[in-house]
């Protein structure tokens, strides 16, 4: 979100090869993607970084290529994520998706589509009746023939029209097969409309089929246990109803997302005021590991300079919650004065001042270089869970009285 972004140059040549196939494969409507390969479940591969502040990579490198695309998700990878972060949507057939918007009208090339010019719809989105093509009216193969373009004009447009929409499926496979261990981030994406338009045999929920899917692939285990860590997930949703329902079914680790101050929650009509106080905090830590709130509630600005930061973090951490901010961008348009035009400082100033235990970036290699030339790596953390688990008790300790 800045006023120019820099020419995406392709710096590796494996990344580069992987485009050019995937070009060539994309004109199809079949998946590029295989099921999850089983090459790497021999244990042998990098172990997930846990003695910092994880890199999660929001939508992808979606700053440098169209978000929740296989090449976004390869990109980060490569650049260094610990987390591939997805949304999670459904076609009208049933089939999960990875798309953010509820329409199809600001990332793809749907309107080029005179075919589907008759599926423009109104419906009530989160108390709003929001007009557009909607994914819910879409099967699986015709939003495959769509392509993705990049949300932002001010980023790189040399990829828009070159990608399709991915499956939650294939969106696993994506993690699965790196070379190291990668965990996923997915959302349960605007279930409450889901719900009104899909259904599924046997009186299933959208909650029940994201469940299906991971547990299919071998994702369970609670945080920081040997399942987890093994193929670490991290669940999240602005919707709590959702959080509190899968809880019976699967004990990954489950994130609560917190939208900005005056938007309520879309499930329960609850204000920013009421789900961050420290009874609801005492109600939503038996269901979940940690809030993922908006960074400018956690830190106020006015006329783009930040304010004296709330006591949000602190009390989190207090009641033994995580804090995954989103989201951090490197252009100057979403950089607050304080920084001077510098993403590191941001970084800088989030991690060591205020304290989160996670950050949603678009631009994943700019927070793994900060880190890396920022943050010491005990020689032991990859090795013993229980100091793990020890060290990540410690900086929730120590990061309560920092900023």
């Amino acid at each position: 979100m800045a006023s120019s972004a820099a020419p995406f140059i392709l710096n590796f040549t494996g990344f580069a090869a992987f485009v050019f196939l995937f070009l060539i494969v994309g004109c199809t409507a079949r998946p590029f993607y295989p099921l999850p390969s089983k090459n790497n479940a021999d244990g042998s591969r990098q172990p997930l970084q846990t003695f910092r502040p994880f890199n999660i990579a929001h939508r992808g490198s979606n700053g440098e290529l169209p978000e929740e695309t296989a090449p976004a998700y390869m990109r980060a990878i490569e650049e260094g994520a610990d987390f591939i972060e997805t949304d999670i949507l459904s076609s009208k057939d049933g089939v999960l998706i990875c798309f953010h918007d509820v329409t199809l009208d600001d990332t793809t090339d749907i309107l080029n589509h005179k075919e589907f010019a008759n599926r423009k719809r109104t419906y009530e989105v989160q108390g709003v009746n929001t007009t557009g093509f909607f994914i819910v009216d879409f099967t699986l193969k015709e939003l495959k023939s769509l392509r993705v373009k990049q949300r932002y004009r001010f980023r790189d447009q040399q990829f828009n029209g070159k990608f399709q929409i991915i499956t939650f499926e294939e969106f696993i496979s994506i993690a699965l097969d790196a070379s190291r261990v990668v965990g996923i981030y997915p959302e349960i994406k605007n279930p409450v409309l889901i719900n009104q338009h899909v259904k599924w045999p046997g009186g299933k929920r959208f909650e029940d089929k994201f469940v299906e899917t991971l547990k299919k692939y071998g994702y369970k285990g609670s945080y920081l246990s040997k399942d987890w860590l093994k193929q670490p997930a991290f669940v999240q949703s602005f919707a709590p109803t959702s959080l509190v329902y899968i809880s019976n079914q699967t004990d990954l680790p489950k994130i609560f997302l917190i939208d900005d101050i005056n938007i309520p929650t879309q499930d329960t009509n609850q204000s920013y005021w009421e789900i961050t106080s420290d009874s609801y905090f005492d109600y939503i830590k038996q269901y979940v590991v940690g809030i993922g709130p908006w960074k400018d509630t956690v830190v106020p600005v006015v006329n783009n300079y930040l304010q004296t930061p709330t006591d949000l973090v602190a009390r989190a951490h207090a009641h033994n919650l995580q804090v995954h901010p989103y989201t951090y961008r490197n252009e100057n348009l979403f950089l607050h004065f304080n920084f001077k035009q510098d993403p590191y400082e941001e970084y800088d100033y989030w991690i060591n001042q205020i304290g989160v235990d996670g950050l949603f970036t678009d631009f994943t290699g700019s927070l793994h270089k900060f880190q890396e030339r920022t943050s010491a790596n005990p020689s032991n953390h990859q090795d013993d869970s229980s100091a793990s688990k020890l060290l990540h008790k410690i900086a929730l300790l120590v990061s309560s009285y920092k900023g």
